[in-house]
């Protein structure tokens, strides 16, 4: 644990903010707001503060255990590690729930999509800083 590189920790977890504001922006945040329900309305009414600071926590618990994972690895091994996490947990994860909730095909998509880019770019991050 001494020998994790704090700033790479803490620029991985930041990366979801560049990745979400791309992702939930021009490329699929219609397509987002359509197929999660959410409308500017209930965007506005939303506690902002709250919302990104509690998601850079969260960002930041998810950067400090891929990490862990990821030690002494190199960029290829970083990238690797944090495409499979968001692959094989997060989106496999996420497909269980959605199945339960009936949430669309198309939401576990573009949720999904943003998990495996987002650990994807924490890895490669973790894996170049090692």
């Amino acid at each position: 644990m001494t020998n994790l590189n704090w700033f790479a920790v803490f620029a991985a977890a930041a990366s979801g903010f560049l990745v979400g504001g791309l992702w939930y922006g021009p490329l699929f945040g219609k397509a987002w707001m359509a197929a999660s329900g959410m409308t500017e309305e209930k965007m506005k009414a939303s506690n902002p503060a709250k919302t990104y600071g509690l998601t850079f926590l969260l960002s930041l618990i998810a950067a400090f255990s891929l990490a862990m994972f990821v030690g002494g690895g190199d960029l290829s091994f970083g990238m690797f590690a944090g495409f499979m996490t968001g692959l094989t947990f997060v989106a496999v994860a996420l497909g269980i729930t959605y199945l339960f909730e009936q949430r669309s095909l198309k939401l576990w998509l573009i949720n999904s999509g943003y998990q495996i880019v987002f650990f994807t770019v924490m890895g490669t991050i973790l894996g170049v800083w090692h």
